[in-house]
């Protein structure tokens, strides 16, 4: 694992080094024994601006370490020559670090790239609904929020965390329009996702006293 984790981060410049030394053997030796030379210098380059660093990153995220994942996507520098699905999850991180800075207006900007990129499969799309709603939600742009949560939990959602946490802001928009059924019925499913996550917890117990006060 660590010998393709190597391979990943400086695939770029042994290509460009094996590109060098085949085209030095071409013409030194003969093109016919450069060939092999030649093809693994192809196979890295494109290998390297098809799909970036994206798996240290996701890995660097899973790890905690922002500072070592922002660095490994500053060496994507042309993202939109990335394979699609690759593309779609390198705007997507780029908005999560963004949220992580605060910077609601590229976190939006990003994540509404990474949802005209498309999406890898069913689930991912749900997360970016989900991301977006949450922006918006943030921004105090409720009717946005709504709109892209309601999506977001259609789609489906990967986990029963995200499915609560997306099912409680909900429940926190209908109680701030007075919508108390709805508030109810959202609260309600978020419970029987039965989540473990503290902040999700800590959330349900604090609206549950706020929900049985509700009248309807």
């Amino acid at each position: 694992m660590k010998a393709f984790n190597f391979f990943i981060l400086y695939r770029f410049p042994i290509g460009i080094v094996l590109l060098l030394g085949g085209i030095a053997l071409g013409f030194t030796v003969g093109w016919w024994e450069a060939t092999v030379v030649l093809v693994l210098a192809v196979i890295c380059l494109v290998t390297h601006i098809l799909f970036g660093p994206m798996r240290l990153v996701q890995e660097a995220v899973e790890a905690g370490d922002i500072e070592k994942a922002t660095a490994l996507m500053n060496m994507v520098k042309f993202p939109k020559l990335l394979y699609k699905p690759i593309r779609s999850v390198y705007y997507f991180m780029q908005s999560n670090m963004a949220m992580y800075s605060n910077d609601l207006d590229k976190a939006e900007a990003t994540i509404r790239q990474s949802i005209q990129s498309g999406s890898p499969m069913k689930e991912y799309e749900g997360m970016q609904y989900f991301q977006l709603g949450t922006i918006a939600y943030q921004k105090n742009d409720l009717k946005t929020a709504d709109q892209n949560l309601k999506k977001a939990v259609r789609m489906g959602l990967p986990d029963k965390e995200n499915t609560a946490a997306a099912l409680l802001t909900l429940a926190s928009i209908a109680m701030s329009r007075r919508d108390f059924k709805s508030a109810k019925d959202y609260f309600r499913r978020a419970k029987a996702q039965k989540p473990t996550t503290a902040q999700i917890v800590s959330q349900i117990k604090e609206m549950d006293k706020y929900i049985s006060r509700m009248p309807g």
